[in-house]
């Protein structure tokens, strides 16, 4: 087990410590973990930092969202966690300035077996992003939506957790375990893991479900939870379609304007800035 860095340390995600590595995590899919992480990945390149995203969900949504092709995709993260490629032969640039992806394979829908016995099977994804440092400001994470290998590894390699959150019966309950396990990733394998915070997606104001939840998760979550809110909107359910992220394929749209506010708002929490 590693130890936390030492008082004085670069602290992972400063100037000077390695690229901020953000996991997007929930064990629940159709909650817009995707979209959130092609779109705040987009947001943050827009607004000046060198972004990285890093497919590492079996279905590969996040690779077609940013425009890569099946046919097209060559060294994969798949290859990473084998160590037989590093983050830089991977990471390949997309039609967003300053953005990269590292795709998805559907080798990985296998992975889970085939890594299982190997050392440190946590840690195969980490020291892949750590040397990110030099060429990214921020690495996002796209996690499988489900609590396995794949997520531990995103979670080791990961400074902080992002939770995309629908408005929905049954949120709170999906979202106590995905707790749960951040806290045994805290204590037994990273200890620098932390919350970034929780985003309400698919939000619908005229939905009174919508309202009651939001006020239950703000109740019990606090400040951890984004003041910026994903509304439910049509142009980002189509964007993916397209191979572009709604930022691109309408960026007046509310769902782009969200996440452009979402990527201000995480900075600003942080006590960052535009470069």
């Amino acid at each position: 087990m590693r130890t936390a860095p030492a008082e004085g340390a670069a602290r992972p995600g400063f100037p000077g410590g390695r690229a901020r590595t953000i996991a997007i995590a929930n064990q629940k899919g159709g909650v817009g973990k995707t979209t959130t992480a092609v779109n705040l990945a987009t947001a943050l390149a827009a607004i000046g930092r060198r972004v990285a995203v890093v497919d590492l969900d079996p279905q590969g949504n996040a690779s077609t969202g940013l425009g890569a092709a099946r046919s097209a995709r060559g060294v994969t993260v798949y290859e990473i966690l084998l160590g037989e490629a590093d983050f830089a032969a991977a990471a390949v640039a997309t039609a967003i300035p300053a953005l990269s992806l590292v795709p998805s394979s559907p080798d990985l829908a296998g992975a889970e077996l085939e890594l299982s016995t190997r050392p440190r099977r946590e840690f195969l994804l980490e020291a892949a992003v750590a040397g990110a440092a030099a060429s990214f400001d921020d690495v996002l994470i796209d996690c499988p939506p489900s609590l396995n290998l794949l997520t531990i590894n995103a979670l080791v390699a990961a400074d902080r957790v992002l939770v995309p959150l629908q408005c929905e019966f049954y949120a709170l309950e999906g979202v106590a375990q995905l707790m749960r396990t951040i806290e045994r990733v805290q204590r037994g394998l990273n200890p620098r893991l932390g919350l970034e915070g929780i985003v309400l997606t698919m939000y619908d104001r005229r939905n009174n479900l919508c309202e009651s939840v939001a006020a239950d998760v703000r109740g019990h979550f606090g400040s951890r939870v984004y003041d910026t809110v994903i509304p439910r909107n049509v142009r980002v359910s189509e964007a993916p379609s397209h191979g572009l992220p709604v930022l691109i394929y309408d960026h007046r749209c509310p769902g782009a304007q969200a996440y452009m506010q979402l990527a201000a708002e995480l900075l600003r929490r942080r006590g960052e800035g535009r470069r």
